[in-house]
């Protein structure tokens, strides 16, 4: 049985991810950055450290990276953040959890004032044990920082904990840090996308994991895969 849970939020508890892409496009037309909404969409899941260069020259974030995010966050905070919505079933599926004696933590690529607007709306702050965010990192997904974050904080070493995420970029991040993922489609990512970043089993959203809970625990094959990747990674280091 794993000792801890990590969600993240965007996509995966909340019904952001169109949303943050219309505040993303918002704001690079208020900074003359061309991008499309579909081009954006695709990188939601990551912060903005890392979602800017993909859109910006190094020359543009230097001089406007700054105050495009900031922009950005505002833009959020005053005309998009209270048109999000939780999915369904998100506190019913963390009181299951908790009830097997299991921690819950979430590491997101938001704000941690964004983090804990979330928790509230979902009305889980009470079940969560521990948060992350990109305060907490040095660069956000998919990079490990935030899971590591976590792992740190919960005391725990990364096979015995499980990342749930929408996005490619919470696999990637999860499998970066040697934790097992899952992936769910509520936040509107492709099945083959999040199986090729590294998720291994694939949900509907939180209301299915509800449903098929006894799916989601660690079986003994999925532990020992995590500890040899861990051990296969040390060793490839040690080589450099």
């Amino acid at each position: 049985m794993i000792k801890a849970a990590i969600f993240d939020i965007d996509g995966t508890l909340v019904d952001s991810v169109d949303i943050h892409a219309k505040c993303w496009q918002e704001a690079f037309r208020d900074f003359d950055v061309d991008a499309t909404f579909d081009e954006i969409r695709t990188q939601i899941g990551k912060g903005g450290d890392q979602l800017m260069p993909e859109f910006l020259s190094k020359d543009q974030l230097d001089r406007i990276g700054k105050d495009l995010e900031e922009h950005r966050s505002k833009i959020f905070k005053d005309k998009y953040m209270h048109q999000i919505r939780p999915f369904a079933q998100v506190r019913e599926l963390f009181a299951r959890i908790k009830k097997d004696g299991v921690k819950i933590a979430v590491g997101s690529s938001a704000k941690k004032d964004e983090v804990d607007y979330y928790l509230d709306l979902v009305g889980v702050t009470d079940l969560v044990d521990v948060t992350a965010s990109s305060e907490d990192a040095d660069k956000s997904k998919p990079h490990p920082d935030i899971f590591e974050a976590v792992l740190g904080k919960l005391h725990i070493a990364a096979a015995d904990a499980l990342v749930v995420g929408d996005s490619p970029y919470d696999a990637e991040a999860a499998k970066r840090a040697g934790i097992i993922a899952y992936g769910v489609l509520c936040g509107g990512f492709w099945a083959e996308d999040l199986q090729k970043a590294g998720a291994k089993q694939i949900y509907g959203g939180p209301a299915e994991m509800l449903e098929k809970y006894d799916q989601i625990k660690w079986s003994e094959d999925q532990k020992n895969e995590a500890e040899e990747k861990m051990a296969f990674e040390r060793m490839t280091e040690s080589r450099h």
